[in-house]
């Protein structure tokens, strides 16, 4: 009897130590759960702390070279190219003969306005004479006073032809002088847009049709360049006679060329909020030419009592620019933040920080007020810069730089 009851009651006592073992692993798996869920919601974050910012910075703009002096020239008269003497790129002195020009037409109007002349100037000499002898008969029955008169006031008519006809005849002879194309200064010859044969007319015309060329040379004086820049209205107040700035050519990376500053528009483009800015720089080796695209670096000077801060740990949500603090119990509060100038990767703030609050770096999307953070080492080669190192920006090239201002949203 007492065996068949400990038979019996021995399957019992396996299910229930079986169901308390599974209740143990269930609530140790849900121990485990919890914890590593309480982890994974702590979410590691970098710890950065605001910087005092740079004396200067640098502003890189894109610029444009022009000569210093560049002029297009024009025919002056009709007819064709009889020949052109320059070429692309040649040196020229001021008067050098650059092109002449057979106008067959202005020849014949010169030939009939001397012709003129001549029949103005024997009309003349013959009512002189004649008023001589009438003025000499004045007084004498044989003549009125009426008659000398009328002879006299018709050498004057006669004078006054003349003198029409040899206006005409220095108009002319203006005109024949523009048949031999001259160049206006010393320079380059930078264009020619005219061949043997070419039609030219002093009305104008498109050099692409029917033969007609209008502008036959551009000539530029390049021995010293204006280069042209537009500066942003919020650096504007900067702009004066003591302002210096660098000049980097892409085609000759590590070299810079220093240009003073001239003059500005004092005005500012309604489209583009910018001020025509012109520099000046020295080309004695001709190592610039028009139209070269640069690089202008200039020291923008910046407050360094103001803090500053990555770009990366701003947050913009519905309360506007905001910051995440960690505290001591490492955990966030969002704080709102005034910002002032954009210094390329980082930005100026000028409230809403202190020196020792430590800042969130590339904070993530879903960060939450109060929300526990663990601060992590990030991992070498992929750690950001901090403030300080950015505070003092030394571009490798020009080029990281613009990358810089562009990424700023700069022109």
């Amino acid at each position: 009897m007492k065996r068949s009851t400990l038979l019996l009651g021995l399957p019992a006592v396996l299910v229930v130590a079986l169901l308390v073992n599974g209740l143990v692993k269930r609530e140790r798996a849900l121990a485990d759960l919890a914890r590593v869920s309480k982890e994974q919601a702590i979410v590691p974050v970098q710890i950065i702390s605001p910087q005092r910012g740079p004396a200067t910075r640098p502003l890189v703009l894109p610029g444009t070279v022009r000569a210093w002096y560049e002029a297009p020239i024009f025919a002056q008269v009709v007819g064709y190219v009889h020949s052109w003497n320059e070429d692309y790129g040649a040196t020229v002195k001021a008067g050098q003969l650059l092109a002449t020009i057979d106008t067959p037409g202005l020849d014949a109007q010169y030939a009939a306005a001397k012709a003129n002349l001549a029949v103005a100037q024997a009309n003349y000499r013959l009512a002189v004479s004649t008023a001589a002898r009438w003025q000499a008969l004045a007084g004498t029955p044989a003549v009125s006073k009426q008659e000398v008169e009328v002879q006299t006031a018709g050498a004057a008519a006669r004078k006054a032809e003349m003198e029409a006809a040899a206006q005409d005849v220095a108009r002319y002879a203006a005109l024949e002088a523009f048949k031999r194309v001259v160049a206006p200064f010393d320079g380059v010859v930078t264009a020619r847009f005219t061949d043997v044969g070419s039609y030219v007319n002093a009305a104008g015309g498109d050099v692409s049709v029917r033969g007609s060329s209008t502008e036959l040379f551009t000539v530029a004086d390049v021995h010293e360049m204006r280069v042209f820049v537009s500066v942003p209205q919020d650096y504007a107040n900067l702009l004066s006679p003591d302002i210096t700035a660098k000049l980097h050519l892409p085609s000759q990376p590590g070299k810079s060329i220093e240009a003073k500053f001239l003059t500005t528009a004092r005005a500012f483009n309604a489209n583009t909020r910018t001020a025509e800015t012109e520099l000046t720089v020295d080309n004695p080796n001709r190592t610039l030419w028009p139209g070269t695209y640069v690089d202008v670096v200039f020291q923008v000077p910046t407050d360094p009592t103001v803090l500053t801060m990555p770009e990366a740990a701003l947050i913009f949500r519905a309360d506007g620019a905001q910051v995440a603090i960690v505290d001591s119990q490492n955990r966030v509060h969002l704080r709102n933040v005034t910002l002032g100038q954009n210094l390329g990767q980082t930005v100026q703030v000028t409230s809403g920080l202190s020196p020792g609050d430590k800042l969130v770096n590339n904070p993530p999307a879903g960060l939450l007020e109060g929300q526990s953070v663990q601060p992590v080492t990030p991992v070498t080669g992929y750690a950001m810069a901090t403030p300080k190192t950015q505070a003092q920006p030394k571009p490798s090239s020009v080029a990281d730089a613009a990358s810089s201002n562009r990424q700023a949203g700069q022109p």
